[in-house]
C-alpha cells in the first residue's frame, strides 16, 4: 500500500489501485480497474478507508451489454461506471467524447497509462480556471489514458481544494501520432452514480426573466440543458445539480456541476436500464468539431464539482466563496463596489453633456459614487440601428469629448463610467463598409440581423487587435473608472473567412478563445478599472466571464418584483459581489408595474447597488428615501457584498420572498423580508433566520430587546404588519 506522503489530500492506494480525492468534508474515490479501465467508485461524506470491492459490485447482464474481454463476462463498459467513456466498445450510454479518425471511423479504447500527483493546480491554456494563490490551497491529480493504436494521450486532471468541498475537473487531448484526428465531442467531466433516486435542478429562463429555478424527478432517459446559441445564454445557465429527495435548503445530499466557460454548453443527466444515472458536462457537441493535427493538443474548460451533505444552502456558499475569491481577479476581487447611477433608463439614447451632468450632480447631492454613461455616446448613435464598431465620440451629443465630460463628473466628486459593447458591428457603419468580411458569416447566405446588427468574428486575429486598439484608445483617452461590457445579440451563420473547409465548426469556440484573449489583455492593461459584463442583462452570466471581470448585469429587467425570482436564483451558483442590481422608475419599463420606492431599493441592496433612472426628477421626499437608501448601503455593503448567503424564503413557492447574509465571524447579519400582494385578514408571522451563533446575542433594528441567536433561528423574528402590495421590512442584527 502506497500513499503519497507530500500530498495527503490525494492519496493512492497501490494494492487496490484506487485513488481517494479528499477535500475537508469530501471524499472521491477512483480506480485503475482490471484491463486499465478507469472507474468510478465514491463521492460524497469524507471516508477514510476505502474497500474497492465493497464499492463496485459486478455482474454478468447477458449479450445485450457486451463483454470487451469475452472471458470476463461481468466486465461491460455497458455497466462499468467509467471516469471518461467513449462510445462504440460496449458503452451505449451518452460518451464523454467522441473522436474521428482519418478512416472515417470513431472507435477509440483508451486505457490506463500513468499518474502524477502535485501540489497546487495548473493554469488552463487560453481559458479561464478557478486558481490558487499558494501551492499548499490545493492538490492535483493527472491520469493519463492513452489509445495506442492511434497514440491519442487524454489527460485527465483533478484538482482538490483543501478548504472548500470542492473538486475541479478538465481534459488535455493530445495527438502523439502522424495522422489527423477529428474532435466530435470533448466534454469536460462524466461521473457515473449508482443509482437513479435524485432530483434535477437548473436554472432556466428568457431575457428579462433570468435563472429561473427548476426542480423536477430524473426520468428513465436523458434530461439536458444547453445553449447552441454561441453564448452560455438567458435560456439556460451552464450549471446542474443533483439532490437526493429529501433535499431542502439546509439537509441532505446535493452534488452541484457548474462550467466555467461562456459559449455553447451541454449539462444533462441520463438514467440508463439499471437505473443508474450518467451526469456530464461541457462544449455543446452540436455544430462543434476540432481538427486535432499530430503534436497539437486540445484542452477543454473547467468544470466545478461541489457536494454538500447539508442542502443547497451549502453548496451555494461554497461556490460562492470559490467564484469569489479564487476565480474573481484583480483589484476589485476583495474591494467594496461602488453606488452608481447609470444613464439608460433615464435618457435611453437622447442626451447631451449637460444632460449628463445634471444628472451626476443629482447623484453627488444623494451620495452616489460613480456615474454611468450607456450606450449613444459614439459614431451617429441617435438609435439602435447604426455605429457599432465606430468607436468615436458624437460630437453632437459630446461637443467637448469625452475627457471634458468625465473630468466634470469628477469634479462633483463622481468617478465616472462607460457602456461598449465591442463584439458588434452594425451594418450602417464606417467599420462594416471597410471590412464587410469581419463578422461571422457563410458566403452566399443571408446575413441575419438582430437589433440591426452582426457578430464580429473573434476567431480572427485581426478583428481581436481592432477590439483592443479600439477600447484601449478610448479608456485612455479619458479618466474612466468603470466599463459596461455589453453583447447584444447571440450568433447565427456561424462561420469565418479566415477558416478552411475542414475547421469551420471549430469557429463559435475559436470566437469564445478570442473573447477570453480581447479581454484579457484590456483588463490587463487597465487594471484600475472596475468592468462589469452583460448581455442583454444576464445572457452570459457564467464563471468564464467572472475570471475577467468580477460583476454582471444580472437582468436587462429592473422590476423589484421579478427581481426576487431573478435574484434569488443566480444565488443557487454565484456570489452577492457578482450581482449588479438597481433601482429604476415605475412603472417599470419591462412589465410596466408600479412598486414602492423602498421595496425597490431594499431588492437592490441585495447586490451591487445602484440607481438607473433620472435622479433629477426625484420629488424632495423621494430625494431624502433614497439618500437613507445609500447611506444605509454604505454602511452595509462589505457585509452585503462579502458575507454568508442564506435563502429564507422562495418566491418561486408562494407570495413571499426573504434572505439574509451573516459576516463571516457571525457578528453582523441583514436580513430582509418581501411579500409581493397583500392578503386579508393576514395570519401573524414569524422568520426563521439561519448562520447566526446560537451562543452569541444580537440586538436588532427598529427592536427594543435583544435576542439569542438560537431564539432568532429556531423561534423566529416577528414580521410586523405591512399594508398594501410589495411590501419589505429590512433588519440589521449585531452581536452584543
Amino acid at each position: 500500500m502506497y500513499y503519497n506522503e507530500i500530498c495527503m489530500s490525494i492519496a493512492f492506494n497501490e494494492l487496490e489501485k484506487t485513488f481517494n480525492l479528499q477535500s475537508k468534508n469530501t471524499s472521491y474515490v477512483l480506480q485503475i480497474h482490471r484491463d486499465g479501465y478507469l472507474v468510478h467508485l465514491y463521492w460524497g461524506k469524507k471516508i477514510k478507508k476505502v474497500n474497492a470491492e465493497e464499492l463496485l459490485a459486478l455482474t454478468g447482464r447477458g449479450s445485450f451489454s457486451p463483454n470487451p474481454n469475452p472471458e470476463d463476462n461481468e466486465l461491460s463498459l455497458d455497466t462499468l461506471p467509467q471516469e471518461y467513456p467513449a462510445y462504440g466498445n460496449s458503452d451505449f450510454r451518452a460518451p464523454a467524447y467522441c473522436i474521428q479518425l482519418e478512416n472515417g471511423s470513431t472507435i477509440t479504447d483508451l486505457r490506463y497509462e500513468s499518474f502524477t500527483i502535485k501540489k497546487g493546480k495548473t493554469t488552463l491554456e487560453g481559458l479561464p480556471a478557478t486558481y490558487v494563490e499558494s501551492d499548499d490551497e490545493a492538490e492535483t491529480l493527472e491520469i493519463t489514458l492513452a489509445d495506442p493504436l492511434i497514440k491519442l494521450k487524454v489527460v485527465l486532471s483533478y484538482t482538490v481544494y483543501k478548504d472548500y468541498d470542492v473538486i475541479t475537473r478538465n481534459v488535455k487531448f493530445i495527438n502523439k501520432g502522424t495522422s489527423n484526428l477529428k474532435l466530435l465531442r470533448a466534454l469536460s467531466m462524466s461521473l457515473d452514480f449508482d443509482s437513479n433516486n435524485y432530483d434535477f435542478l437548473h436554472l432556466h429562463g428568457a431575457w428579462a426573466r433570468e435563472r429561473h429555478v427548476e426542480r423536477t424527478s430524473l426520468l428513465n432517459g436523458t434530461q439536458s440543458i444547453e445553449s447552441r446559441r454561441g453564448a452560455s445564454s438567458h435560456a439556460h445557465n451552464p450549471f446542474i445539480a443533483l439532490l437526493s429527495k429529501d433535499a431542502t435548503e439546509d439537509y441532505g445530499d446535493v452534488y452541484g456541476f457548474s462550467l466555467v466557460y461562456s459559449g455553447n454548453f451541454l449539462a444533462q443527466a441520463e438514467v440508463d436500464q439499471y437505473y443508474t444515472t450518467r451526469v456530464s458536462i461541457g462544449i455543446n457537441p452540436f455544430d462543434f468539431s476540432w481538427l486535432l493535427e499530430p503534436e497539437q493538443s486540445f484542452q477543454t474548460p473547467e468544470a466545478v464539482m461541489v457536494y454538500s451533505s447539508n442542502g443547497l444552502g451549502e453548496m451555494s456558499r461554497t461556490y460562492h466563496k470559490l467564484y469569489r475569491t479564487r476565480l474573481c481577479r484583480g483589484k476589485f476581487r476583495d474591494k467594496t463596489r461602488p453606488i452608481l447611477v447609470n444613464n439608460w433608463e433615464a435618457t435611453y439614447f437622447n442626451f447631451n453633456a449637460e444632460k449628463i451632468e445634471s444628472i451626476a450632480k443629482a447623484g453627488k447631492e444623494l451620495g452616489i459614487e460613480l456615474f454611468v454613461l450607456d450606450d449613444g455616446w459614439f459614431g451617429k448613435r441617435d438609435n439602435d440601428d447604426c455605429s457599432l464598431g465606430d468607436w468615436v465620440v458624437d460630437a453632437k451629443k459630446l461637443p467637448n469629448g469625452l475627457d471634458t465630460l468625465a473630468k466634470h463628473v469628477n469634479e462633483l466628486g463622481l468617478q465616472f463610467g462607460l457602456w461598449f459593447e465591442p463584439e458588434m458591428v452594425s451594418p450602417d457603419s464606417d467599420l462594416y463598409r471597410r471590412h464587410p468580411d469581419w463578422c461571422l458569416h457563410v458566403p452566399d447566405r443571408i446575413r441575419s440581423q438582430a437589433r440591426k446588427q452582426l457578430v464580429l468574428d473573434l476567431s480572427r486575429e485581426d478583428v481581436c487587435d481592432y477590439i483592443v486598439r479600439s477600447v484601449c484608445d478610448i479608456l485612455k483617452s479619458a479618466p474612466i473608472s468603470y466599463v459596461k461590457w455589453d453583447m447584444n445579440r447571440n450568433m447565427t451563420e456561424i462561420g469565418s473567412e479566415n477558416l478552411p473547409r475542414e475547421r469551420q465548426r471549430e469557429t463559435a469556440h475559436r470566437y469564445i478563445l478570442g473573447l477570453y484573449k480581447v479581454i484579457d489583455r484590456i483588463t490587463s492593461k487597465f487594471p484600475n478599472v472596475l468592468f462589469e459584463s452583460c448581455s442583454g442583462g444576464g445572457g452570459r452570466f457564467d464563471p468564464g466571464m467572472l475570471f475577467y471581470m468580477p460583476q454582471t448585469w444580472t437582468s436587462d429587467n429592473t422590476d423589484a418584483v421579478e427581481r426576487l425570482k431573478i435574484q434569488y436564483g443566480t444565488s443557487i451558483v454565484y456570489p452577492i459581489s457578482t450581482m449588479g442590481a438597481h433601482v429604476s422608475a415605475i412603472p417599470n419599463h419591462q412589465v410596466h408595474r408600479n412598486t414602492s420606492l423602498k421595496m425597490r431599493g431594499d431588492v437592490a441592496m441585495s447586490g451591487n447597488f445602484g440607481y438607473e433612472l433620472d435622479l433629477t426628477k426625484f420629488t424632495d421626499k423621494e430625494k431624502e428615501v433614497v439618500k437613507e437608501q445609500i447611506t444605509h448601503y454604505k454602511k452595509l455593503r462589505e457585509l452585503i457584498q462579502f458575507g454568508d448567503f442564506y435563502r429564507l424564503l422562495n418566491p418561486f413557492k408562494g407570495n413571499e420572498a426573504a434572505w439574509m447574509v451573516v459576516s463571516t465571524d457571525k457578528t453582523q447579519a441583514f436580513a430582509v423580508y418581501f411579500r409581493v400582494l397583500a392578503l386579508p385578514n393576514a395570519a401573524i408571522r414569524k422568520l426563521q433566520l439561519k448562520g447566526l451563533d446560537s451562543t452569541k446575542e444580537y440586538s436588532v433594528s427598529h427592536k427594543s430587546v435583544t435576542f439569542g441567536g438560537d431564539e432568532l433561528m429556531y423561534s423566529g423574528l416577528s414580521i410586523p404588519e405591512l399594508q398594501g402590495d410589495y411590501q419589505s421590512v429590512v433588519w440589521t442584527l449585531k452581536s452584543i
